[in-house]
């Protein structure tokens, strides 16, 4: 149990009673930190939720952008770390399941899977075995249902070693005038539980999310762990989104977490409603169970709809029509009480559980200490190597090279949206006729460990990039975000810093955070991740202004957007070559961050008659773009070569810096805000005297090497082959 002395004072005050085993154990799931949020609500305040282009912020099961006329887009983030680290293809599975159920509640069809996954270095026979689970499980789910992954992002860290995390995005799409919410606002509506049985797995499988993990984890907390199930998933969905079709639903909510206790509660308590449940008529896959146990199973693939009784036929008849059970197990009631009843028993033993709602949905937060840690100013001297040699060494890194291992096992062509493929700064997938969305997630962990503050703010600014390197522009963000034990002063106040850091970004770009998860407690027995605050971000864009990152064309002058600093500590190029951590992150520049993003919109927009997305005729003026981010300007530039295997020449003296700075800091500084652009070569002097930003022009695109100099020295000299040697074929070595 995860209550507290206190916890169990403050509930019993309220009472005016002591607790039966039921009622404590529906409280301690509500009262557990997955659930309730107690640690982090008051920080997370601090995030914009409101904007131009919001429907819904954080509240219900996934925030709503509108992004056309018609259309509103729902999107939402979750985390299943702890179940990924004990059963790893399962875990993954029912994190999918989970997150698709959130976007079905608000009568949206998913129509995109992102995932964002940590584990520890690849070297590590445990590491391999959770990674290539985890994949085989976000493949399995997400292929069967029907849903495209479409983008995502991987690191191999050592604190990740015992705590995996797997974190996934999900978007879906629905018309204005269809979504539904997560609420109960009329008495005598019922409860329709449908999908899957109820059964005895994931019992206090929150309360398992809510405490750190143990060398004893594997066997001891395996039953916590849900059982997935996607092809009954493929009929919940298309049986929920025919029932939403036909039948004017007042409610709906997914039961994830916390399973009937923690879905009935939040629905009713969002309406000041109050609840009756009838225990005998849950339908069950397992004979004698308790009414504990099916409170708190959080059995997979299961909804509820809050509906009329005069629909219950209509509903019932739709779902057998999917071959999936359902069953009215309850009513919407006057007052402020969830009650639970077995009406089997005789009249004065019926009830077994009578709690206020919004005890149980609305627990009170805590107001933690929070301290900062003590820096380390031990920090070891670099001598920088060959850069040539370095260079090799980062494309070669798990962490920079390509993840086709990865992306070549998910469907990222059904639905038949897709533009742009996995591969790029972000996905891009069709609306209409003229409009698209581009899809990225992002997190930097090094940056947040170091400097929390400035790792959150760019870890939200980097996703930001990614979709703007599109031509999107950014509208909303979401989070999850993965830290430590909230007890330990100094991990609350890392979390708060980096919650200020994305803020603000976020606030900058009038991009409100619109959903999110907080998991806590990534700890094995003293070994603490690091931060990771996953990010996604939505953008908005017309199809014209669809871009990608290789080079297109032999002669295309190269133009970097942006200032670089004397940044590597807390870079891939500490990491991969030197195996460090240390120092201060790459400090985030909002002001700038912004104008450099507007300047890249700006010219996308204008930029010619572009009308057929991505094979038009010769009409583009700026033909690539891409921005820096981890590797710096050395692996940006790589990266545009390798797309396109097309070479290019650049002279490091041309790019705009702050003050001297060497060769080496210059091609693998992480600083904020850059970007790489390719125009034509007879417009590109046109273009950049458009730019009221920090930019220049830097090389060109030509021949089939990647050549970068400092006015007369040669700094590298490589093929492209080369780099394709050391880029490609390096995770499948590992996965042989």
């Amino acid at each position: 149990m995860t209550l507290t002395d206190s916890e169990v004072e403050y509930i019993e005050g309220i009472l005016s009673r002591k607790m039966n085993s039921l009622e404590e154990g529906m409280l301690d799931v509500m009262f557990s930190e997955h659930c309730s949020y107690k640690s982090s609500r008051p920080i997370l305040r601090l995030f914009p939720t409101e904007g131009e282009n919001i429907i819904l912020g954080p509240g219900d099961d996934a925030g709503l952008v509108s992004i056309t006329d018609e259309y509103a887009l729902a999107v939402g983030m979750e985390s299943h770390n702890h179940p990924s680290a004990i059963e790893p293809y399962g875990g993954a599975g029912t994190g999918i399941g989970g997150i698709l159920r959130d976007i079905i509640s608000m009568g949206a069809m998913p129509i995109a899977l992102l995932d964002s996954l940590r584990f520890g270095p690849l070297e590590d026979q445990k590491s391999r075995y959770l990674f290539e689970h985890v994949v085989e499980g976000i493949s399995d789910y997400g292929n069967r249902v029907g849903v495209p992954t479409v983008a995502g992002e991987i690191e191999f860290d050592e604190s990740f070693r015992t705590n995996p995390l797997v974190n996934v995005l999900c978007a879906g799409l629905v018309k204005k005038e269809d979504i539904v919410r997560g609420i109960a606002p009329n008495v005598g509506d019922v409860f329709l539980l449908m999908g899957g049985t109820t059964g005895r797995d994931g019992i206090h499988g929150v309360t398992f999310a809510s405490e750190e993990l143990t060398s004893d984890s594997e066997t001891e907390d395996r039953p916590a762990v849900q059982v997935a199930d996607p092809f009954t998933k493929k009929r919940v969905l298309e049986a929920s989104l025919e029932i939403m079709d036909k039948i004017n639903v007042s409610g709906v909510k997914d039961l994830g977490g916390g399973g009937l206790t923690c879905c009935i509660s939040e629905l009713v308590d969002s309406s000041e409603n109050g609840a009756v449940v009838d225990l005998r008529a849950i339908p069950l896959r397992e004979e004698g169970m308790t009414p504990y146990e099916i409170m708190l199973s959080e059995s997979q693939e299961r909804m509820i709809f809050v509906i009329n009784p005069k629909d219950v036929e209509l509903a019932q008849s739709i779902c057998e029509k999917h071959e999936i059970p359902s069953a009215v197990i309850g009513e919407v009631t006057s007052g402020d009480h969830m009650i639970v009843k077995d009406f089997e028993e005789d009249e004065e033993n019926q009830i077994l559980c009578d709690l206020p709602t919004i005890l149980l949905a609305d627990p009170p937060s805590l107001n933690r200490e929070m301290r900062e840690p003590v820096k380390d100013d031990n920090l070891v001297e670099v001598i920088d190597g060959d850069i040539q040699e370095s260079l090799i060494k980062i494309l070669s890194s798990p962490n920079i090279a390509s993840k086709q291992w990865v992306y070549k096992q998910y469907d990222h062509e059904v639905q038949v949206r897709t533009v742009v493929k996995p591969g790029d700064d972000a996905a891009v997938l069709k609306i209409d006729d003229e409009t698209a969305i581009a899809l990225t997630s992002d997190a930097n962990t090094i940056h947040t460990k170091l400097s929390p503050y400035d790792g959150g703010a760019g870890s939200v600014a980097e996703a930001i990039r990614n979709v703007v390197s599109m031509g999107a522009k950014p509208y909303a963000v979401v989070d999850c975000l993965n830290f430590g034990n909230p007890e330990t002063p100094e991990i609350l106040w890392q979390f708060k810093e980096c919650i200020r850091g994305m803020s603000d970004v976020a606030a900058e770009f009038e991009a409100p955070v619109i959903s999110g998860n907080v998991s806590f407690y990534n700890e094995t027995e003293g070994i603490k991740i690091n931060p990771t605050p996953a990010v996604g971000v939505i953008g908005v864009e017309n199809l014209k202004n669809i871009r990608t990152l290789p080079f297109k064309e032999e002669s295309d002058k190269i133009i970097i957007i942006g200032k670089t600093y004397d940044e590597v500590e807390g870079s891939e190029y500490h990491r991969a070559v030197h195996n460090l951590e240390q120092g201060e992150a790459p400090k985030i520049r909002i002001g700038d961050e912004l104008a450099n993003a507007n300047t890249i919109l700006d010219l996308i927009s204008n930029d010619g008659d572009y009308t057929k997305y991505l094979d038009a005729e010769d009409t583009l003026n700026i033909n690539a773009v891409h921005d820096l981010s981890a590797g710096g300007l050395a692996i940006a530039l790589s990266e545009m070569a390798l797309s396109s295997n097309l070479g290019c020449e650049v002279d490091l003296s041309s790019i705009p810096k702050d003050g001297d700075i060497s060769n080496n800091n210059t091609l693998f500084s992480e600083s904020h805000g850059r970007y790489l652009i390719t125009v034509k070569a007879d417009k590109a002097d046109e273009i950049l005297s458009d730019i009221d930003v920090d930019a220049a022009i830097i090389g060109e695109v030509k021949g089939n090497s990647l050549i970068i100099n400092n006015a007369d020295e040669n700094i590298i000299n490589i093929s492209v082959d080369e780099l394709n040697n050391a880029y490609n074929g390096v995770i499948e070595k590992y996965m042989a």
